[in-house]
Protein backbone atom coordinates (compact mmCIF):
# COMPACT_ATOMS: atom_id res chain seq x y z
CA UNK A 1 0.00 0.00 0.00
CA UNK A 2 1.36 3.53 -0.96
CA UNK A 3 0.24 6.79 0.90
CA UNK A 4 -0.80 8.38 -2.19
CA UNK A 5 -3.77 5.45 -3.09
CA UNK A 6 -4.69 5.35 0.20
CA UNK A 7 -5.29 8.97 -0.27
CA UNK A 8 -7.02 8.81 -3.05
CA UNK A 9 -9.31 5.56 -1.97
CA UNK A 10 -10.99 7.76 0.46
CA UNK A 11 -13.91 8.97 -1.33
CA UNK A 12 -17.02 11.60 0.46
CA UNK A 13 -19.73 9.50 1.62
CA UNK A 14 -22.81 9.35 -0.34
CA UNK A 15 -25.55 11.21 1.30
CA UNK A 16 -28.21 10.22 -1.78
CA UNK A 17 -29.84 7.20 0.50
CA UNK A 18 -30.53 9.56 3.46
CA UNK A 19 -34.04 10.77 3.28
CA UNK A 20 -35.27 6.93 2.45
CA UNK A 21 -33.16 6.44 5.84
CA UNK A 22 -34.97 8.73 7.20
CA UNK A 23 -38.41 8.08 6.42
CA UNK A 24 -37.87 4.51 7.70
CA UNK A 25 -36.99 6.14 11.27
CA UNK A 26 -39.60 8.76 11.17
CA UNK A 27 -42.03 5.37 10.67
CA UNK A 28 -40.82 3.26 13.32
CA UNK A 29 -43.34 3.56 16.17
CA UNK A 30 -42.46 6.81 18.23
CA UNK A 31 -42.79 9.89 17.88
CA UNK A 32 -41.11 11.45 14.76
CA UNK A 33 -37.62 12.67 16.03
CA UNK A 34 -37.98 11.38 19.93
CA UNK A 35 -35.35 9.17 20.25
CA UNK A 36 -33.24 12.33 19.80
CA UNK A 37 -29.29 11.77 18.58
CA UNK A 38 -29.54 7.51 18.53
CA UNK A 39 -31.81 8.17 15.08
CA UNK A 40 -29.13 10.59 14.11
CA UNK A 41 -26.24 7.57 14.87
CA UNK A 42 -28.51 5.12 13.12
CA UNK A 43 -28.79 7.14 9.65
CA UNK A 44 -25.20 8.09 9.78
CA UNK A 45 -23.54 4.56 10.19
CA UNK A 46 -26.17 3.40 7.12
CA UNK A 47 -25.09 6.08 5.23
CA UNK A 48 -21.01 5.37 5.49
CA UNK A 49 -21.76 1.58 5.09
CA UNK A 50 -23.55 2.54 2.45
CA UNK A 51 -26.31 0.44 3.11
CA UNK A 52 -29.88 0.77 3.90
CA UNK A 53 -30.41 -2.60 6.12
CA UNK A 54 -26.80 -3.17 7.36
CA UNK A 55 -26.32 -5.94 9.70
CA UNK A 56 -25.61 -5.49 13.62
CA UNK A 57 -21.59 -4.85 13.46
CA UNK A 58 -18.54 -6.68 15.09
CA UNK A 59 -17.07 -4.49 16.64
CA UNK A 60 -12.70 -3.71 17.80
CA UNK A 61 -10.69 -1.41 19.11
CA UNK A 62 -7.04 -0.80 18.10
CA UNK A 63 -4.91 0.61 21.08
CA UNK A 64 -1.72 1.85 19.74
CA UNK A 65 1.23 2.17 21.83
CA UNK A 66 4.24 4.52 21.34
CA UNK A 67 6.42 6.43 23.74
CA UNK A 68 8.01 9.78 23.31
CA UNK A 69 11.45 11.78 23.53
CA UNK A 70 10.27 14.79 24.27
CA UNK A 71 9.39 13.12 28.18
CA UNK A 72 13.22 14.33 28.19
CA UNK A 73 11.37 18.19 29.10
CA UNK A 74 9.87 16.85 32.09
CA UNK A 75 5.93 17.22 30.73
CA UNK A 76 4.33 14.04 32.54
CA UNK A 77 3.41 13.15 35.76
CA UNK A 78 4.57 9.38 34.48
CA UNK A 79 8.14 8.28 33.47
CA UNK A 80 8.01 6.51 30.22
CA UNK A 81 8.25 2.57 31.99
CA UNK A 82 4.77 3.10 32.76
CA UNK A 83 4.02 2.60 28.69
CA UNK A 84 5.40 -0.83 28.56
CA UNK A 85 3.70 -1.58 31.61
CA UNK A 86 0.17 -0.63 30.66
CA UNK A 87 1.00 -2.69 27.37
CA UNK A 88 1.02 -5.90 29.51
CA UNK A 89 -1.66 -4.76 31.35
CA UNK A 90 -4.16 -4.56 28.41
CA UNK A 91 -2.57 -7.58 27.44
CA UNK A 92 -3.69 -9.41 30.38
CA UNK A 93 -6.83 -7.58 30.23
CA UNK A 94 -7.00 -5.64 33.11
CA UNK A 95 -7.22 -2.10 31.91
CA UNK A 96 -10.20 0.18 31.37
CA UNK A 97 -10.29 -0.29 27.77
CA UNK A 98 -10.22 -4.02 28.44
CA UNK A 99 -13.42 -3.93 30.48
CA UNK A 100 -15.45 -1.32 29.04
CA UNK A 101 -14.62 -3.18 25.48
CA UNK A 102 -15.90 -6.63 27.07
CA UNK A 103 -19.09 -4.20 28.22
CA UNK A 104 -19.75 -3.82 24.68
CA UNK A 105 -18.68 -6.49 23.00
CA UNK A 106 -15.75 -5.17 21.06
CA UNK A 107 -12.41 -6.75 20.06
CA UNK A 108 -9.46 -5.02 21.75
CA UNK A 109 -6.13 -5.38 19.29
CA UNK A 110 -3.07 -4.21 21.53
CA UNK A 111 -0.43 -2.77 18.70
CA UNK A 112 3.33 -2.06 19.47
CA UNK A 113 4.14 0.84 16.89
CA UNK A 114 6.73 2.72 18.53
CA UNK A 115 7.26 1.32 22.22
CA UNK A 116 10.75 2.42 23.95
CA UNK A 117 11.43 -1.08 25.60
CA UNK A 118 12.15 -4.96 23.93
CA UNK A 119 8.71 -6.25 24.41
CA UNK A 120 9.10 -9.98 23.86
CA UNK A 121 6.68 -12.34 21.83
CA UNK A 122 3.26 -11.42 23.63
CA UNK A 123 -0.04 -13.54 23.06
CA UNK A 124 -2.47 -11.10 21.65
CA UNK A 125 0.13 -8.23 20.60
CA UNK A 126 0.78 -7.20 17.13
CA UNK A 127 4.19 -5.69 16.87
CA UNK A 128 4.42 -2.88 14.14
CA UNK A 129 7.55 -0.80 15.74
CA UNK A 130 8.39 2.00 13.52
CA UNK A 131 11.49 2.85 15.80
CA UNK A 132 11.85 2.89 19.93
CA UNK A 133 9.78 5.97 20.33
CA UNK A 134 9.98 9.30 18.68
CA UNK A 135 13.19 12.14 19.01
CA UNK A 136 12.58 15.21 21.01
CA UNK A 137 10.67 17.19 18.92
CA UNK A 138 11.61 20.68 20.94
CA UNK A 139 15.15 19.50 19.71
CA UNK A 140 14.24 19.10 16.01
CA UNK A 141 12.01 16.72 14.23
CA UNK A 142 10.07 14.11 15.97
CA UNK A 143 10.52 11.59 13.46
CA UNK A 144 12.00 11.69 9.43
CA UNK A 145 8.93 11.41 6.74
CA UNK A 146 9.89 7.95 6.12
CA UNK A 147 9.05 6.71 9.72
CA UNK A 148 5.55 9.01 9.68
CA UNK A 149 4.33 8.02 6.47
CA UNK A 150 5.41 3.78 7.64
CA UNK A 151 3.27 4.61 11.04
CA UNK A 152 0.27 5.71 8.92
CA UNK A 153 0.49 2.86 6.55
CA UNK A 154 0.70 0.29 9.20
CA UNK A 155 -2.51 1.71 11.00
CA UNK A 156 -4.34 1.83 7.57
CA UNK A 157 -2.96 -1.72 7.01
CA UNK A 158 -4.68 -3.02 10.68
CA UNK A 159 -7.97 -1.20 9.18
CA UNK A 160 -8.49 -2.96 6.07
CA UNK A 161 -7.29 -6.37 7.31
CA UNK A 162 -10.07 -6.22 10.22
CA UNK A 163 -12.52 -4.79 7.35
CA UNK A 164 -11.33 -7.80 5.47
CA UNK A 165 -11.92 -10.02 8.59
CA UNK A 166 -16.05 -8.53 8.37
CA UNK A 167 -15.48 -5.62 11.21
CA UNK A 168 -18.17 -3.04 10.72
CA UNK A 169 -16.99 -0.26 13.33
CA UNK A 170 -13.94 0.39 14.83
CA UNK A 171 -12.72 2.62 17.45
CA UNK A 172 -8.98 4.31 18.37
CA UNK A 173 -7.17 4.04 20.91
CA UNK A 174 -3.62 4.80 22.09
CA UNK A 175 -1.03 4.61 25.23
CA UNK A 176 1.86 6.31 25.17
CA UNK A 177 3.66 8.67 28.13
CA UNK A 178 3.79 11.93 27.38
CA UNK A 179 1.75 11.98 24.60
CA UNK A 180 -1.03 14.95 25.10
CA UNK A 181 2.45 16.74 24.07
CA UNK A 182 2.75 16.38 20.56
CA UNK A 183 -1.03 16.46 20.48
CA UNK A 184 -1.33 19.72 21.47
CA UNK A 185 1.43 21.07 19.07
CA UNK A 186 -0.70 18.94 16.34
CA UNK A 187 -4.04 21.06 17.35
CA UNK A 188 -1.85 24.00 17.71
CA UNK A 189 -1.10 23.79 14.17
CA UNK A 190 -3.79 22.51 12.57
CA UNK A 191 -6.53 24.74 14.38
CA UNK A 192 -4.33 27.84 13.96
CA UNK A 193 -4.83 28.15 17.58
CA UNK A 194 -1.36 29.38 20.07
CA UNK A 195 -0.49 26.42 22.41
CA UNK A 196 -1.71 27.91 25.87
CA UNK A 197 -4.90 27.99 24.31
CA UNK A 198 -4.78 23.91 23.51
CA UNK A 199 -2.61 22.43 25.84
CA UNK A 200 -4.03 20.94 28.91
CA UNK A 201 -2.76 18.89 32.23
CA UNK A 202 -2.66 15.17 30.47
CA UNK A 203 -2.08 13.02 33.49
CA UNK A 204 -2.55 15.63 35.99
CA UNK A 205 0.76 17.93 36.12
CA UNK A 206 1.24 20.94 38.29
CA UNK A 207 1.07 24.65 37.43
CA UNK A 208 4.69 24.91 37.10
CA UNK A 209 4.67 21.39 34.69
CA UNK A 210 2.01 22.99 32.88
CA UNK A 211 3.89 26.51 31.76
CA UNK A 212 6.43 24.23 31.28
CA UNK A 213 4.81 21.78 28.91
CA UNK A 214 3.33 25.26 26.91
CA UNK A 215 7.09 26.66 26.58
CA UNK A 216 8.10 23.33 25.12
CA UNK A 217 5.45 23.30 22.90
CA UNK A 218 6.44 26.84 21.58
CA UNK A 219 10.13 25.74 21.34
CA UNK A 220 9.11 22.95 18.92
CA UNK A 221 6.87 24.75 17.04
CA UNK A 222 9.68 27.78 16.85
CA UNK A 223 12.54 25.07 15.94
CA UNK A 224 10.23 22.82 13.35
CA UNK A 225 8.07 25.41 12.04
CA UNK A 226 5.52 22.65 10.54
CA UNK A 227 3.44 23.56 7.75
CA UNK A 228 -0.30 22.97 8.19
CA UNK A 229 -0.26 23.12 4.32
CA UNK A 230 1.88 19.74 4.42
CA UNK A 231 0.40 17.32 7.00
CA UNK A 232 2.78 14.94 6.91
CA UNK A 233 5.32 16.90 7.05
CA UNK A 234 3.35 18.05 10.65
CA UNK A 235 3.18 14.72 11.79
CA UNK A 236 6.91 13.73 11.21
CA UNK A 237 7.84 17.51 12.52
CA UNK A 238 5.72 17.34 16.25
CA UNK A 239 3.68 14.04 15.76
CA UNK A 240 3.96 10.65 17.54
CA UNK A 241 4.00 7.31 16.25
CA UNK A 242 0.89 5.97 18.14
CA UNK A 243 -0.55 9.62 16.77
CA UNK A 244 -0.06 8.10 13.13
CA UNK A 245 -1.26 5.25 13.77
CA UNK A 246 -4.35 6.30 14.76
CA UNK A 247 -3.96 8.84 11.67
CA UNK A 248 -3.83 5.73 9.53
CA UNK A 249 -6.59 3.43 10.68
CA UNK A 250 -8.89 6.60 9.88
CA UNK A 251 -7.74 6.88 6.45
CA UNK A 252 -7.66 2.91 6.17
CA UNK A 253 -10.81 2.51 7.58
CA UNK A 254 -12.49 5.74 4.97
CA UNK A 255 -11.05 3.56 2.25
CA UNK A 256 -12.94 0.96 2.87
CA UNK A 257 -16.05 2.61 4.37
CA UNK A 258 -16.52 1.23 7.46
CA UNK A 259 -16.84 3.97 10.49
CA UNK A 260 -14.25 4.58 12.95
CA UNK A 261 -15.15 6.21 16.44
CA UNK A 262 -12.51 8.38 17.36
CA UNK A 263 -12.05 8.57 21.26
CA UNK A 264 -10.54 11.52 23.27
CA UNK A 265 -7.54 14.26 22.66
CA UNK A 266 -4.67 12.20 21.63
CA UNK A 267 -7.02 9.98 19.45
CA UNK A 268 -8.52 13.45 17.38
CA UNK A 269 -5.24 14.64 17.12
CA UNK A 270 -4.61 11.70 14.77
CA UNK A 271 -8.00 12.28 13.22
CA UNK A 272 -6.96 15.53 12.17
CA UNK A 273 -4.27 14.77 10.58
CA UNK A 274 -6.71 12.37 8.72
CA UNK A 275 -8.66 14.87 8.03
CA UNK A 276 -5.97 17.53 6.77
CA UNK A 277 -4.37 14.57 4.00
CA UNK A 278 -7.74 13.40 3.02
CA UNK A 279 -10.44 15.95 4.02
CA UNK A 280 -13.50 13.50 2.96
CA UNK A 281 -12.25 11.07 6.16
CA UNK A 282 -13.90 13.20 8.44
CA UNK A 283 -16.96 12.02 6.91
CA UNK A 284 -16.45 8.21 8.19
CA UNK A 285 -16.00 9.76 12.34
CA UNK A 286 -18.28 9.48 14.52
CA UNK A 287 -16.25 11.17 17.70
CA UNK A 288 -16.97 9.51 21.10
CA UNK A 289 -17.04 12.14 23.63
CA UNK A 290 -15.90 15.50 24.89
CA UNK A 291 -12.29 15.51 26.78
CA UNK A 292 -11.79 17.46 29.76
CA UNK A 293 -8.33 17.89 27.81
CA UNK A 294 -8.70 21.80 26.89
CA UNK A 295 -7.89 21.30 23.04
CA UNK A 296 -10.51 18.62 22.44
CA UNK A 297 -13.54 20.73 21.52
CA UNK A 298 -11.34 23.17 18.70
CA UNK A 299 -10.06 19.46 17.19
CA UNK A 300 -14.31 18.49 16.87
CA UNK A 301 -14.75 22.04 16.09
CA UNK A 302 -12.45 22.30 13.44
CA UNK A 303 -13.74 18.78 12.26
CA UNK A 304 -17.41 19.73 12.08
CA UNK A 305 -17.93 16.57 14.79
CA UNK A 306 -20.67 16.74 17.57
CA UNK A 307 -19.39 13.99 20.63
CA UNK A 308 -21.99 11.50 21.64
CA UNK A 309 -21.03 11.78 25.00
CA UNK A 310 -19.68 13.79 27.69
CA UNK A 311 -18.68 12.46 31.06
CA UNK A 312 -15.42 14.23 31.58
CA UNK A 313 -13.60 11.50 30.89
CA UNK A 314 -9.62 11.75 30.29
CA UNK A 315 -8.06 8.34 30.86
CA UNK A 316 -7.61 7.48 26.74
CA UNK A 317 -7.02 4.15 25.89
CA UNK A 318 -10.14 4.18 23.39
CA UNK A 319 -12.19 4.06 26.47
CA UNK A 320 -15.26 7.01 25.74
CA UNK A 321 -14.88 5.18 22.28
CA UNK A 322 -16.15 1.92 23.64
CA UNK A 323 -19.19 3.11 25.29
CA UNK A 324 -19.77 5.25 22.18
CA UNK A 325 -19.91 1.91 20.50
CA UNK A 326 -22.70 0.81 22.38
CA UNK A 327 -24.71 3.74 21.69
CA UNK A 328 -24.40 3.52 17.91
CA UNK A 329 -25.27 -0.14 17.75
CA UNK A 330 -28.24 0.72 20.06
CA UNK A 331 -29.00 3.49 17.24
CA UNK A 332 -28.88 0.59 14.78
CA UNK A 333 -30.82 -1.58 16.48
CA UNK A 334 -33.75 0.71 16.54
CA UNK A 335 -33.59 1.17 13.50
CA UNK A 336 -33.83 -2.40 12.23
CA UNK A 337 -35.75 -4.01 15.31
CA UNK A 338 -37.92 -1.62 16.03
CA UNK A 339 -41.64 -1.85 14.34
CA UNK A 340 -43.05 0.17 12.08
CA UNK A 341 -46.64 1.60 12.01
CA UNK A 342 -47.67 -0.12 9.29
CA UNK A 343 -46.06 -3.60 10.56
CA UNK A 344 -47.68 -3.16 13.71
CA UNK A 345 -51.21 -1.88 13.04
CA UNK A 346 -50.88 1.10 15.09
CA UNK A 347 -51.71 4.76 14.19
CA UNK A 348 -48.86 7.11 13.26
CA UNK A 349 -51.07 10.15 14.09
CA UNK A 350 -50.26 13.73 14.14
CA UNK A 351 -46.98 13.53 16.18
CA UNK A 352 -44.88 15.12 13.50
Amino acid sequence: MQLDSLLQAVRPVDESPAPEIQAHLDNLTKPRGSLGRLEELALRYCLIRGERRPALPAKAVFVFAADHGVTEEGVSAFPREVTYQMVRNFLAGGAGINVLARHVGAEVHVVDIGVDHDLPELPGLIRRKVRPGTRNMARGPALTREEAEAAVLAGAELASGAADRGIGLLATGEMGIGNTTPSSALTAVFCGAAPAEVTGRGTGIDDEAHRRKVRVIERALEVNRPDPADPLGVLAAVGGLEIAGICGLVLGAAARGVPVVIDGFISTAGALVAAAMAPAAAGYMFAAHQSVEVGHRKQLERLGLRPVLDLDLRLGEGTGAALAMGLIEAGLKIYLEMATFDGAQVSPGNEA
